[in-house]
């Protein structure tokens, strides 16, 4: 099994999207039995695959282990791929962690599907915060998706440096150029300084994910945008291959 973490210090960066359609991908394209965890409180990644968020409280007693992650986990209604959806609790999801003290709580959370999944994907919230030292501690594979501008080029930095202060060993840093528009010139210089990164493109297709309530896969398989995240799938099936 490998923990894919889908994680950004801002924002507004295409962060679910990007889970949700790595998390098809792993189902369909790879043919992985996969998860898809929704760690953040407004519940985009849940929303996206046609859920509701659930009911508030049961995702936060899942980190006091009040309740076992797999018995809320739900189908999605696409082959191989199932949901743990968020819901508003989650808003208080820093302050349990630090009033409970364990530094691989989540680490040790996925031990349980771990067992009947070979791929996760965690949807995790912005920010720089007890919760993303935790993600930080259990991902294999830390996904940061970045707009090219300044400012979220600033916030891989910002996680990169945190990482760096965090004891102990985390998971590989995977920066993706995330809602590229070509036509702009700062979005051109950015691709051409780091020519090796990822590129998802800003596209149609992924703004009507938001009304279809599905991956890119299912409702326009063959757009630049399904080929980008697929081509995207591939390689971080690789990188996955060799941790």
């Amino acid at each position: 099994m490998t923990t894919i973490a889908v994680y950004s210090a801002k924002g507004g960066v295409g962060k679910s999207t990007l889970a949700v359609n790595l998390a098809w991908s792993a189902a369909i394209l790879s043919s992985r039995r996969t998860l898809i965890w929704d760690l953040d409180a407004q519940g985009a990644a849940s929303y996206l695959l046609g859920q509701g968020r659930g009911a508030p409280g049961p995702a936060e007693r899942v980190f006091a282990r009040d309740v076992a992650p797999e018995t809320l986990i739900r189908p999605t209604g696409i082959d191989r791929l199932d949901l743990l959806p968020a819901d508003s609790s989650l808003r208080a999801l820093d302050r349990l962690f630090f009033e409970i003290g364990k530094k691989k709580r989540l680490r040790r959370l996925l031990e349980g599907p771990a067992r009947s999944y070979e791929r996760i994907i965690l949807d995790c919230p912005p920010g720089l915060t007890e919760t993303s030292a935790q993600i930080l501690a259990a991902a294999d594979l830390i996904l940061a998706p970045v707009i090219p501008s300044p400012l979220s080029q600033r916030a891989l930095d910002e996680v990169v440096a945190f990482a760096g202060r965090l004891n102990g060993r985390h998971a590989p840093i995977l920066p993706i150029f995330s809602m590229v528009d070509r036509r702009r010139a700062l979005h051109r210089d950015a691709l051409e300084q780091r020519p090796d990164w990822p590129v998802i493109p800003m596209a149609s297709a992924v703004e009507q994910m938001a009304s279809e309530r599905a991956p890119i896969g299912v409702f326009a398989p063959r757009t630049p945008a399904a080929e980008a995240f697929a081509r995207l799938w591939r390689g971080i099936e690789k990188k996955a291959a060799r941790l």
